[in-house]
């Protein structure tokens, strides 16, 4: 699968990540190489794990290296195995050295992020649960986030606050109450745009069908409740449970009936995946 962020986005990104690391220079690569010196990398798991963002991963040593040569042994979305060498290029050493722990934080991340996400698809399969992820992403990379979530088997939340309306417990408190609250947004949205609300209890949940919602976020119910919420609700609008999912749970919460389960840690507690880049 190629990634479909757009070049300029990705360009601004890595420009960023790379003006940080680098700064006016590599003192250390610059003391040692003259700047002309070639040289050849192999970049190997050395864990189990999911591909996400080979593309980006290469563009990263490409956007200072255009001549370099860079082949790929496995797209996003295969599965690397322990030992495996994934990818391979030759260009300018220095640029490479100054590049690579950029693409490797990168890479790792976003490998971690599908790796991670893949583990909770498998966990619910059998279901009709969709896994979906949260806004709690990297200030900055969330495109990068919610594509290795997408290479993982998961599915996007709304991507940010302008894309979708869901209303909250905080907007509900401020609006002073949940039929407040959707009434002032129906009054000043299109009748194309879906309303999500997020609710505690089984009466919020009565409450927000009354209103008309179009969808319903069950936020740290009890797995009882859940499936109470499943029956009241009947199908009239999607369910999402949300709220401490983990492995421990969530193949109980996909099978009380709801829609779609959001995993907050798929991005903001991944762990990176173990990948080397090893000059050969």
């Amino acid at each position: 699968m190629m990634c479909p962020i757009p070049k300029h986005v990705l360009h601004r990104l890595i420009q960023a990540a790379l003006d940080e690391d680098v700064g006016p220079g590599d003192m250390t690569t610059s003391s040692i190489l003259a700047g002309d010196e070639v040289g050849k990398a192999q970049v190997l798991a050395k864990t189990q794990l999911i591909v996400a963002g080979m593309d980006i991963f290469k563009e990263t040593f490409l956007f200072w290296d255009r001549d370099m040569v860079f082949t790929a042994q496995h797209e996003d979305g295969q599965m690397a195995k322990p030992g495996e060498v994934f990818a391979e290029f030759t260009g300018n050493l220095s640029r490479i050295l100054m590049a690579e722990r950029v693409a490797l934080n990168i890479f790792q991340r976003m490998c971690g992020i599908a790796t991670l996400t893949k583990q909770y698809v498998d966990a619910v399969s059998g279901t009709k649960a969709k896994i979906l992820d949260t806004r709690k992403t990297v200030p900055g990379v969330r495109a990068l986030d919610k594509y290795a979530v997408r290479i993982g088997g998961g599915f996007n939340h709304r991507f940010g606050l302008y894309d979708g309306i869901l209303i909250k417990d905080n907007h509900i408190a401020a609006a002073k109450g949940i039929t407040a609250a959707v009434s002032r947004t129906r009054r000043l949205i299109s009748h194309m745009v879906k309303i999500e609300i997020e609710v505690k209890n089984l009466a919020e949940v009565r409450e927000a069908l009354s209103c008309g919602v179009d969808a319903i976020m069950l936020d740290n119910m009890s797995l009882e409740d859940m499936k109470e919420a499943v029956l009241l609700v009947g199908n009239k609008v999607p369910l999402e449970a949300s709220g401490n999912v983990n492995f421990s749970n969530v193949k109980q919460i996909a099978a009380s009936g709801v829609d779609f389960i959001s995993v907050g840690a798929l991005t903001h507690s991944v762990k990176a995946a173990d990948i080397s880049l090893c000059i050969i």
